[in-house]
């Protein structure tokens, strides 16, 4: 009986050592934890930096998690192409006789079937369809509405799967507060992001307890665009003066922080289309790439830097990738050693 009790206590012994030593592993590991909150408006791109790190660190999404997004993106077609035919009505842009037929109907599709599908893809062939969409600052319509609608056909099909791309490029706002928890190289990094709309943004603050970094991204494509809230706004002004708010919350008083000025590709080719001075009529530079990035650079600094603190300013576009690797790279040289 003793020797039985004995190998009972034995065994009991080392099961409990077995989970003090894991408990310590995991205190062990919070303690060397990075928590990093990323903040910007709406639309600024926060979300798609949230997936890529899915991607590049936890094999990317489940068959459901794509089952979820591909209903996003199929109702996301039909939603955008009403807006875009309210559009030409609004703008006074011309469409075909064809079209105005088509548009007839369309306000009465719901669901992505193959006569919706006919309809969009006759739509998008339309030049004034194609020129409301070219005009998009002067109204709300996502910036990716165009690749979807390049795609419908097969983003359409049954059984339709999104491949990453397809994903990086779908429009979900974020509401609440989403985490994901990553190990990059010897770290591990707790990544908060939280809805950037003005209705999110008093959620903040109860996320700002010891952060080891900022990264604030900014849509540099927004210069010319208003806020979904009050479109007597411009979002790159308010991007601004949300960081303004943020940035010298007594929170951050030494707490590094990455600026990611978002949307390079969008932004290289609407300065051609749309000068930035128009917007900005205190900028007095060339309407060239650079000097238009150093000039809003210096507004960003001018706020965020002080002496407890680096502002790390950084050019990417958030669905490439390989943009994204470069950044986390950087990322990692401002984090805090905890080691």
């Amino acid at each position: 009986m003793g020797n039985k009790d004995s190998k009972k206590e034995k065994k009991e012994q080392k099961l409990n050592k077995k989970v003090k030593n894991k408990l310590q592993s995991r205190e062990d590991q919070l303690k060397k934890q990075h928590r990093i909150i990323v903040l910007g408006t709406g639309e600024s791109g926060k979300s798609t930096f949230i997936k890529q790190l899915s991607i590049l660190f936890q094999g990317g999404f489940t068959k459901q998690e794509k089952e979820l997004f591909a209903k996003t993106i199929q109702k996301n077609l039909i939603i955008n192409t009403k807006i875009l035919l309210k559009a030409t009505t609004e703008l006074g842009i011309e469409i075909t006789q064809e079209s105005k037929e088509i548009a007839k109907t369309f306000v009465a599709y719901e669901d992505l079937n193959e006569e919706s599908l006919n309809a969009i893809i006759e739509l998008w062939k339309d030049t004034g369809f194609k020129e409301a969409y070219e005009r998009r600052s002067e109204f709300q319509l996502p910036d990716t509405a165009n690749y979807f609608l390049d795609n419908a056909e097969r983003v359409s099909k049954e059984g339709y799967m999104p491949n990453d791309f397809d994903i990086l490029s779908c429009r979900i706002p974020t509401t609440g507060v989403n985490e994901i928890d990553v190990d990059v190289d010897e770290s591990n990094w707790l990544v908060i992001d939280v809805g950037g709309q003005r209705s999110e943004r008093r959620k903040w603050i109860h996320q700002f307890d010891n952060v080891s970094i900022v990264i604030y991204v900014i849509a540099l494509s927004e210069y010319n665009q208003k806020l979904f809230e009050d479109e007597e706004v411009n979002r790159l002004r308010e991007s601004l003066l949300l960081f303004e708010k943020t940035i010298n919350n007594d929170h951050f008083k030494k707490t590094n922080c990455i600026l990611l000025l978002n949307k390079m590709d969008l932004f290289e080719k609407k300065i051609k289309q749309y000068p930035f001075k128009d917007s900005f009529t205190e900028y007095e530079d060339e309407n060239e790439v650079d000097p238009i990035i150093e000039f809003i650079s210096n507004k960003f600094k001018g706020i965020g830097e002080n002496k407890f603190r680096t502002i790390g300013i950084h050019r990417t576009s958030a669905t490439n990738t390989e943009m994204m690797k470069d950044n986390l790279n950087i990322i990692k040289k401002h984090l805090p050693n905890k080691n």
